[in-house]
């Protein structure tokens, strides 16, 4: 339903976007094929992927992070509550450590809760860096979209 309303809201902005499922939803939604993904990508459309991977036991990071290999994007945007990554929750530790900047073998080593293992361990080894920001600050996707200096690179 996410990624309907979602489709819905920037075909009203004019964008030209496809939804895909992990599941089939033969009248809702494309079902999720990696080439015809890759497709749409390289016309020039958003793609917005449902479902997950389609299978238990796999996070929507995980998920995420699947679908931008399988689809050779630039780069994962994570919008979030917060606008960094901090070493602790900062809306309950006062002295927590905000990050601009990461390394995912730091994510790993630290064990932040910006992400699961699975994931930070599939962005590493594909090269795909994840920016991480927050969703509630007006602008900031179409800031993390074109590639303004916003919340925490990790690399």
């Amino acid at each position: 339903m996410n990624a309907l309303a979602f489709e819905n809201a920037l075909k009203l902005l004019g964008a030209d976007v496809r939804a895909v499922s992990s599941f089939p939803c033969e009248k809702a939604l494309e079902t999720y094929i990696p080439k015809r993904a890759k497709h749409h990508l390289e016309k020039g459309r958003i793609v917005i992927f449902a479902g997950g991977t389609g299978s238990p036991f796999f996070t929507t990071d995980s998920a995420a992070a699947l679908r931008a290999l399988e689809t050779s994007c630039d780069v994962l945007l994570k919008a979030t509550k917060v606008d960094y990554v901090y070493d602790k929750d900062p809306e309950k530790y006062k002295n927590a450590k905000k990050f601009t900047e990461l390394k995912f073998q730091d994510v790993i080593e630290m064990n932040l809760g910006v992400m699961d293992l699975t994931c930070a361990s599939l962005l590493k080894s594909g090269n795909i860096p994840m920016i991480v920001f927050n969703l509630g600050e007006k602008g900031n996707i179409e800031k993390a979209v074109i590639g303004s200096k916003i919340g925490t690179l990790i690399t």
